[in-house]
Order: structure tokens, then sequence, then C-alpha cells
């Protein structure tokens, strides 16, 4: 059963930054909610998935999610996690344009996100403390995006798509019999998955059978059955994916866990 986080009450922010750390047991989730101010998730330890109206978007350590001013969003964990959350106001402008993303973290950003997440909600703005925030902005502003987050279409047709896929990770049939299966032709498939997602189908798939199988080798499912499950043809091909698109192979992201 899931542990629902309680969630500070907060109209507004009594410092440009306000830091949050947070230990979340296993299957943990918040409830869906919105607030005035933008909000940075940090993934020390543990898988983070942040979910929107427009898609999902997945947190592997030392990335992290920022959701903007105003969007609705839930965060969930499927293990132990050590989140730390900065709260920045409206008015920071450090990420343009305004959408929910999965940030890579450099080690110089990756320390002010710890130092920062460290200081008392009622640090001095004029000191040293307020020093300290002002680098951690100027560094969030030039963090690449990740590309780990899942867009998620409107049309039903391919609502009905994605859905079938969540529940089977490893239905390898080719796009063709999955448009023949939807009432449309593989280049109508392909055509509307780009237009609504700005990935192709394949792209899309390949991206969520590798988030997928974050949340397997965090329970504590072997590579090559992970590997399997997700639909990969070879475990070797599953780890040279998997390498490319966290930078670890699968058996060091499990060991970090």
């Amino acid at each position: 059963m899931a542990t629902l986080r309680t969630l500070p009450a907060l109209d507004g922010l009594p410092r440009q930054v306000y830091p949050r750390s947070e230990s979340l047991p296993p299957d943990s989730t918040s409830p869906a909610h919105s607030h005035p101010f933008g909000q940075l998730s940090f993934a020390g330890n543990g898988v983070l998935l942040v979910r929107t109206e427009t898609g999902s978007h997945v947190a592997p350590p030392q990335r992290a999610v920022w959701v903007p001013p105003g969007m609705a969003h839930q965060v969930a964990v499927s293990g132990r996690a050590e989140m730390r959350s900065l709260y920045i106001r409206a008015d920071q402008n450090v990420f343009c344009p305004p959408r929910c993303q999965v940030l890579s973290v450099a080690p110089l950003a990756r320390e002010l996100i710890l130092a920062v997440a460290a200081l008392p909600v009622d640090y001095d703005e004029a000191g040293p403390p307020g020093r300290l925030v002002a680098v951690l902005l100027d560094q969030l502003a030039t963090l690449p995006e990740a590309g780990l987050s899942l867009p998620w279409p409107k049309d039903p047709r391919l609502t009905a798509i994605c859905k079938a896929l969540g529940n089977a990770p490893d239905d390898n049939r080719p796009a063709t019999a999955i448009a023949r299966g939807a009432g449309m032709t593989e280049r109508t498939l392909g055509r509307l998955f780009l237009a609504e997602t700005g990935l192709t189908f394949g792209a899309w798939r390949r991206r969520f059978r590798l988030l997928a199988s974050l949340s397997l080798l965090e329970a504590g499912k072997s590579v090559t059955a992970t590997a399997l499950e997700c639909g990969y043809d070879s475990t070797s091909a599953f780890i040279a994916a998997f390498r490319e698109a966290f930078g670890v192979t699968p058996g060091a992201f499990a060991r970090q866990e």
C-alpha cells in the first residue's frame, strides 16, 4: 500500500529558495498538487517519478526534475529514496521555456544543491548563504536536459496504444501490426506520434522501456530478467542502451541503489 506524503502548507516562500530534505520510504507518493513557485527535486539516491498531465518524468540518482510554477504534479518513488527539494520563487526565471523537464546535474551543481538543501529556511539572504543561493541559481540555468521525460499523447487511439505497451513492455510487435490494431496505417501512427509527443513511435517505445527498467532493477530484478521483461532480444543490447541513456551499466545502477 502506498504511503501518502504530507506536503508543507506554503502560499509563498520566505526566501528566494526554500530548501526541503526528505527520506522517502518505498512506495510513497504525493497527492496531485500545484503551487505558485517552482520546484527542483534532486534524486541523491533512488528514482523519482514526477507525473504531470503531459507525461512522466523520471529522475534516477544524480538527476533532478524541474516543475514550473502552477503546474499540477505528483511525485512518487517505488523504492527508498533521498530527495532534496528546492522551492524557487516564480520571479526567478531559472528555466525557459517553463515546462517540466529532467536535468543532468553536474558535480558542482550537485554540491550546491546539497549545500543549499542543508540551509535553515530563514537563512541570511544578505550574507554568505544568500550568495551561495545566487551561485546555485546561476548553475541551475546551465544544466542540460537529460531526455528522461516521456510525453503522453492526447489522441485516444495513441493513448490506448501507450497504455497497452505500458502493461506489456515486452510487446515486440512491429509498428505496422500495432498501427493496424488501432485502425490506422503505420504512416499515420508515425505522423500522429511525432506531432503529439515530439518523438517517433520507435523512440518513444525505446525510452519507455528504459525508464520502465529502472523500477525493475530498483526492485531487485536481475539484469537479464529486466532485459527480457522490457522487450530486449539480448542482455548485451539492453546493457548498451542503458549505458548510453544513464551513463552506467544496469548492474552498476542496481549496486548504487
